[in-house]
């Protein structure tokens, strides 16, 4: 008696519960474009979820594809993949099933790509036989395999004193006009590496013509992809194309490939990031940058590493932008918390003629230590201390201060000086595989 009291007063309030629900208006397949301010676009009628995609379908311009970048009420805000030019009022709206895919096959080595995967070197297009998320799939961190082999990336001061290993992710940080793409153009050539993935966002046009045809020439683009969105393309074309170079290393990593992923660069995915972001209300946090902004850089760069035991690889170097030489920059700052190192470059090592300008004080690689053996990191401290020691000291040395026999740690410093200067630099064309660098790092030190 008790038990049946009991089922019909639960009865009773499930189905109180259930009237206080609102009721999910019908979903109706074709919406219409309302309002359009700066790149976002309004619609009402339709229903979609964040991160999918809609075509708009102009009377004159046949159709635009968007993606979902948020919602208020019943109204989407959608962000336009490609031009927008003759879009009209209440054009329909129509949303795409399923999330965001993109192809990926072997087809693609050789080949330079757009945002969407088609082609810029106008050859036929990419036949894709596989397709894959383009928000990746997430790894779980403990079944990822160990980073502890050397990477070869040819550059003599990387290799000795910042060496870095297959599955690490790494920063080139840097101003403008101090060497970051040249230095990045060495490092396609001459890492020992299956596959060559390069995301070339938000530069130049002219700069990605000059990498391609420069820095890659035809030996290197036939085993590398190549994904350019220039600073013209819209901001979601921008990121997509910096997902989508990372999206094919993941392919090519799951077929056990050890690859190498450029991107130049990730301040540029940010500000497409800051751009979208600001365009549907996200309120600025730090200088200029909205909340999501820092939660899309990891997202971004935790897809690149080690992938299962035994499998792939992918080694990541993602250039970074520092405004005005401002180290301090949010995006800077972020990247330098989210990376596994970082290699700073100097204005004041460029304008003095050295190149790379690599500032070996401030540069650090945080893998070093558990791929190298103990005489190697013995002798690259040594050379950071003799190194950092001029450099405390230089003002005095210039100016005639300092009398020499006075200290004898500053005296090797002055000594060291020529041979440590010619250590670090090295021509664009020229390259030392790690057994030549640590015996160059070696010399100079002993």
């Amino acid at each position: 008696m008790l038990k049946q009291l009991f089922n019909q007063y639960l009865s009773h309030k499930t189905s109180e519960l259930i009237k206080k629900i609102p009721e999910i208006p019908p979903l109706t397949i074709e919406g219409r474009l309302t309002r359009s301010v700066g790149m976002t676009l309004e619609v009402e009628g339709t229903y979609a979820s964040i991160g999918s995609r809609c075509q708009i379908h102009s009377l004159l311009h046949g159709s635009v594809e968007a993606e979902v970048v948020g919602f208020n009420g019943d109204r989407l805000f959608l962000m336009p993949i490609g031009d927008v030019q003759g879009l009209e009022p209440g054009a329909k709206v129509t949303p795409v099933p399923g999330g965001i895919q993109v192809g990926v096959s072997e087809s693609m080595l050789g080949r330079v790509l757009d945002g969407t995967g088609k082609p810029l070197d106008g050859k036929a297009p990419v036949v894709c036989e596989h397709k894959v998320p383009l928000q990746g799939k997430k790894i779980n961190p403990l079944d990822r395999s160990q980073i502890d082999r050397p990477l070869d990336v040819g550059i003599k001061a990387i290799n000795a004193l910042l060496t870095l290993g297959e599955g690490q992710r790494i920063g080139l940080m840097a101003g403008t006009g101090v060497g970051k793409s040249v230095l990045l153009g060495m490092v396609t050539r001459f890492t020992e590496a299956d596959i060559v993935v390069v995301g070339l966002i938000g530069e130049r046009g002219r700069e990605v013509n000059d990498f391609v045809r420069n820095n890659l020439g035809d030996e290197g683009l036939q085993r590398s992809v190549v994904i350019a969105t220039p600073a013209d393309v819209s901001p979601l074309m921008r990121m997509h194309g910096a997902m989508l170079a990372t999206a094919i290393a993941e392919y090519f990593r799951d077929q056990g490939k050890k690859v190498l992923l450029l991107m130049d660069s990730l301040t540029r995915f940010a500000q497409a990031q800051r751009e979208i972001a600001l365009a549907v209300g996200e309120p600025p946090a730090s200088k200029g940058y909205p909340p999501s902004v820092f939660a899309k850089l990891p997202q971004l760069v935790e897809r690149a590493g080690n992938g299962l035991a035994n499998g792939g690889s992918i080694t990541a170097i993602y250039t970074v932008l520092a405004e005005g030489d401002d180290h301090t920059d949010p995006v800077v700052d972020s990247a330098r918390g989210v990376l596994d190192g970082h290699i700073l470059l100097s204005r004041d090592i460029a304008d003095a003629g050295r190149y790379p300008a690599i500032d070996i004080e401030s540069s650090i690689s945080r893998l070093m230590i558990d791929i190298v053996p103990k005489e190697q990191i013995s002798m690259a401290r040594r050379f950071k201390q003799i190194y950092s020691n001029y450099q405390k000291n230089i003002d005095l040395i210039n100016v005639g201060a300092y009398r020499q026999g006075s200290d004898s740690e500053i005296d090797l410093a002055i000594a060291k000086q020529p041979s440590f200067n010619h250590f670090l630099s090295q021509d664009i064309y020229e390259k030392f595989n790690i057994e030549q660098s640590v015996e160059s790092l070696k010399a100079v030190v002993n």
